[in-house]
C-alpha cells in the first residue's frame, strides 16, 4: 500500500513559476498604454473641437489686438495716435522673402516641418534651463506665438501653456503654413505700439514693409524676442546687435549666403526720427479720459475729432515760453464762445513735465476772484457808477488794506474794480454775504472748495485755471453758462458714435448783470491793472496776484475768445516782480493778437467809461508805480522821454487780490502826454477801425470830450464831461 501510494505523488512542473514583478510591470504597462491611448484620443478630440471653433482666416485678419485711438485737431490733422498701431495688411505674396526668412530663422527654424508644437525645441529649452539654472530660451513655435497673441494672455502657467499647444495644433489643421505666417507677420507685436511688420517698418524706418532691405528685415525680426529691450527708439546699438544675430541665423538656416550677409551693412540702417512730444499732449491728456463717459465702445479703433486749433496752440505755447519768468511755470486755456477749447498749455515743456497746470493744478487766484464778488454785488442791485467809500475796514478781526497802503475815500464801483481796491471788495463781500459770493463762484463753474472766511473775497480759495476761464467765458456769453469741451465727434468703423451738442439753456445771471460786469472788466484793461493786455480791439479782463508774487493771473475775452493765463512756481515760492498785470497779461496779449486777427472786431454792449483819476498809483499795473498813462497812436504804452515834457495824467491805485508788496520804486520820467479821452479809448478798443458802422454813428455813440486845461478829472457819480 505504501509503495502504491508513493508512486502516485505529483511530478515537478516543467515551466518555472512567473515572477510577481513581471506581472506587476505588465499590468502597469497596460495601464500606461491605455492612459496614453485615452490621452491621444482626448488630445485629438480637443484639437478637432478647437479647430471647429476657430474663426475663419478672414475673421482673424480683421480682429484687433487692442483699441487704437487717433486724435484729430479741428482741421482734421492727426495730433497723436494712441494704443496699438496697425499698418497695411500685407498678403503672403507681398511680404518680402527676406522678412519671411528672417522670422523663420530666428523664431522657428522647423516651422515648415512641425505640426504646430516642436518637441525638439521644447527639449532644447529644457536642456538650456537645466544648464543655466533659469529659463533663457522658450520652445514656442511661430504657431504657438500666434495662438498666444490672438487668443490667450501671456501668463506663464502650465494650464495656459497646455491650451496654447491645443490651439497651435488646431491652427495647423485649419490653416496652411503660408496663411499662418501671414497672420503672424501682420499681427505680432514689434514694440512702440506697432502691431505687424508694416506698422513696425513705418515707425522705425519711415516706409512700408513691402520693400524692406535685408538689414531692415533683420532689425524687425529681432524685435519679437524682447520689443522693449531691442527697440531702435530705446537702444539703437542693442537693436542692431540683435539684427546681426538674426543674419547669422539666416546663414545657418540657409536662407542667405555668407556673401549676402556680408553685404547687409546693419550699421548703415537709417532710422526714422522719433516724433517729438509737444504741448498738444496736455490737451489730449485732458480730453481723452472723457471718452469713458461719452462712449461705450472698448474694442473698435476710434477716430476722435477735437476742438484744438493747431495754430492757436503753437501761438499759446510761444506766448507762455516767451513771457514766463525764469524758473517758473505757465499755463493757458482759450475757449471759444461755445466752450470749445482752442488752445491748452499745461506747462512750459511737456517732455520734462506732463503735469497739467491748466486743468490739474489748484492755486489761489488773487484779485481775479473779485469777479464773483462784483457779480454778487451787481446782482444784489449795485450799479457800476454807485459810490462806495474806500476806507479802513475790519471784519471779525480781519483788516484788509490796499496795495498802495492808502485809502481814497468815495469812489465808484468801476474805479474800485479797475484798480482792484481790496477794502471795497471786502465791504461788498460783507454786504452781500460771503456765502453768497461762494455760491456765485460755484454757480459759474468753480469745482474746488470755496471757503466763506472774509478773506475769501481776495482770492484765498484755490481754483483751477480752466474753471476760472470758464467763469469769464460765461460772463462774455451774457451770463449763459459755458462748459469747456474738447471732443466734437467720435467715429468707429466709419460710423459716428458720439457727437457733441452745445447746451445754451443754463442762465447763470441776468443779461444786464453780465453786461455791467463787462463794463467793469473792460475798464480794468483799458485804464486799470490790466493795461498790458490791450490788443488794439475791445478787451475785457481782470488781473490776479497773490502775496509775494507766488501766482500771477490774467483772464479776459475779446471777439468771442476767452483766455486765461496763470504763472508761478510749482512749489509756490515767490517770484520777484510777478504780477497779474505784467507777464501773464503780456502772454495773454501775445496770444490773443494772432488768435483774433482773423475774427471781426466785436464791440461790447456797454461803452468804456473812464474811472476816477485822482488816486495814487499801485504796483500791479506794470510791476512798479506808474503815475501816468502814455500811449502811442494805437493806444499802446510807450517808453518815457525826458522830464521836460508835459505833466502826466494822474492814475488811481490798482491793487491785487491779496498782494502785500513792500517798497516802491521811483516813477519813470514823464513822456509826451496822450490825454485820456474818448478818442484814446476808441483807438485802444478798435472802434476807430470798425468798418461795419458809419463814422457819424460811431461819433454819436462815443462823442469826443473837451480837453481839460490841466489834468482831466472825472466824477464818481456821473459820466465824464
Amino acid at each position: 500500500m505504501a509503495r502504491a501510494r508513493s508512486s502516485r505523488q505529483p511530478r515537478p512542473s516543467a515551466t518555472p513559476a512567473r515572477s510577481p514583478w513581471r506581472r506587476r510591470f505588465s499590468i502597469l504597462f497596460r495601464i500606461v498604454l491605455g492612459l496614453a491611448l485615452v490621452a491621444v484620443i482626448g488630445l485629438v478630440t480637443a484639437v478637432y473641437v478647437t479647430k471647429s471653433e476657430l474663426p475663419s482666416f478672414e475673421q482673424l485678419k480683421s480682429s484687433p489686438n487692442g483699441q487704437m485711438i487717433r486724435v484729430h485737431a479741428a482741421d482734421g490733422t492727426v495730433i497723436v495716435s494712441l494704443g496699438p498701431s496697425y499698418g497695411e495688411w500685407l498678403p503672403y505674396g507681398q511680404i518680402p522673402a527676406v522678412m519671411r526668412d528672417a522670422t523663420i530663422a530666428v523664431e522657428d527654424r522647423r516651422f515648415r516641418s512641425h505640426l504646430g508644437v516642436d518637441p525638439i525645441g521644447i527639449a532644447r529649452s529644457f536642456q538650456i534651463r537645466y544648464q543655466a539654472g533659469r529659463w533663457k530660451q522658450g520652445g514656442s513655435t511661430i504657431t504657438q506665438q500666434l495662438a498666444r497673441n490672438v487668443f490667450l494672455s501671456s501668463q506663464k502657467k502650465f494650464g495656459r501653456k497646455f491650451r496654447e499647444w491645443i490651439l497651435a495644433l488646431a491652427i495647423e489643421r485649419q490653416f496652411t503654413k503660408d496663411q499662418i505666417l501671414e497672420l503672424y507677420l501682420n499681427k505680432v507685436y514689434y514694440g512702440g505700439g506697432a502691431y505687424g511688420i508694416d506698422a513696425a517698418a513705418r515707425k522705425f524706418f519711415g516706409h512700408g514693409a513691402d520693400h524692406l532691405s535685408l538689414a531692415e528685415a533683420a532689425v524687425i525680426a529681432g524685435l519679437v524676442k524682447a520689443p522693449s529691450n531691442y527697440s531702435p527708439t530705446a537702444d539703437v546699438d542693442a537693436a542692431k546687435g540683435r539684427a546681426g544675430v538674426v543674419i547669422e541665423q539666416m546663414v545657418r538656416y540657409g536662407a542667405i549666403s555668407q556673401a549676402q550677409a556680408d553685404e547687409a551693412d546693419i550699421a548703415d540702417v537709417t532710422l526714422a526720427p522719433e516724433a517729438k512730444q509737444n504741448s498738444a499732449r496736455y490737451f489730449t491728456d485732458w480730453a481723452l479720459p472723457q471718452l469713458d463717459v461719452l462712449i461705450d465702445e472698448q474694442q473698435a479703433p476710434l477716430e476722435v475729432w477735437t476742438t484744438l486749433d493747431l495754430k492757436m496752440q503753437r501761438d499759446a505755447d510761444a506766448a507762455i515760453r516767451a513771457n514766463v519768468p525764469g524758473g517758473a511755470q505757465g499755463a493757458l486755456v482759450s475757449l471759444d464762445r461755445d466752450g470749445a477749447v482752442r488752445a491748452l498749455v499745461g506747462g512750459t515743456d511737456y517732455v520734462t513735465s506732463i503735469y497739467n497746470r491748466a486743468t490739474q493744478a489748484v492755486r489761489q487766484p488773487g484779485s481775479a476772484f473779485k469777479l464773483f464778488v462784483y457779480l454778487s454785488a451787481l446782482e444784489a442791485g449795485h450799479k457800476p457808477d454807485d459810490t462806495v467809500v474806500d476806507e479802513p475796514v475790519s471784519i471779525d478781526g480781519w483788516s484788509p488794506r490796499n496795495d498802495s497802503r492808502r485809502n481814497s475815500g468815495p469812489v465808484s464801483l468801476r474805479t474800485a474794480f479797475a484798480y482792484s481796491l481790496n477794502t471795497v471788495a471786502a465791504k461788498l463781500g460783507q454786504e452781500v454775504g460771503f456765502t453768497t459770493v461762494a455760491d456765485m463762484a460755484r454757480r459759474f463753474g468753480i469745482t474746488t472748495p470755496v471757503n466763506t472766511h472774509p478773506s475769501m473775497v481776495l482770492g484765498t480759495s484755490e481754483v483751477r485755471l480752466i474753471d476760472m476761464t470758464r467763469a469769464f467765458a460765461s460772463v462774455a456769453a451774457g451770463g449763459v453758462a459755458v462748459a469747456p469741451y474738447g471732443i466734437t465727434r467720435v467715429t468707429a468703423n466709419g460710423q459716428t458714435i458720439y457727437s457733441h451738442e452745445v447746451d445754451r439753456s443754463h442762465v447763470l445771471v441776468a443779461p444786464y448783470v453780465a453786461a455791467q460786469m463787462v463794463d467793469l472788466l473792460q475798464t480794468a484793461v483799458n485804464t486799470g491793472t490790466g493795461r498790458e493786455a490791450q490788443i488794439g480791439r475791445p478787451v475785457a479782463g481782470k488781473t490776479g496776484t497773490t502775496s509775494s508774487g507766488k501766482d500771477g493771473w490774467f483772464l479776459g475775452f475779446s471777439s468771442g475768445l476767452t483766455t486765461g493765463v496763470w504763472m508761478g512756481k510749482d512749489n509756490a515760492r515767490p517770484i520777484p516782480g510777478l504780477h497779474g498785470g505784467t507777464a501773464p497779461a503780456r502772454a495773454f496779449a501775445a496770444f490773443m493778437r494772432p488768435a483774433t486777427s482773423n475774427r471781426p472786431i466785436e464791440q461790447f454792449e456797454t461803452q468804456v467809461t473812464l474811472p476816477d483819476m485822482e488816486l495814487e498809483p499801485d504796483q500791479e499795473s506794470y510791476g512798479q508805480p506808474d503815475n501816468a498813462v502814455f500811449v502811442d497812436d494805437d493806444g499802446n504804452p510807450v517808453s518815457a522821454p525826458g522830464p521836460e515834457q508835459a505833466q502826466p495824467v494822474q492814475q488811481p491805485a490798482p491793487t491785487s487780490g491779496d498782494d502785500e508788496e513792500d517798497g516802491t520804486t521811483p516813477a519813470p520820467p514823464a513822456p509826451d502826454r496822450q490825454e485820456l479821452n474818448q478818442d484814446w479809448i476808441n483807438r485802444v478798443t478798435g472802434r476807430d477801425r470798425d468798418q461795419g458802422a458809419p463814422r457819424d454813428r460811431r461819433d454819436r455813440e462815443a462823442p469826443s470830450r473837451p480837453q481839460p486845461r490841466e489834468q482831466p478829472r472825472y466824477s464818481d457819480d456821473r459820466p465824464y464831461q
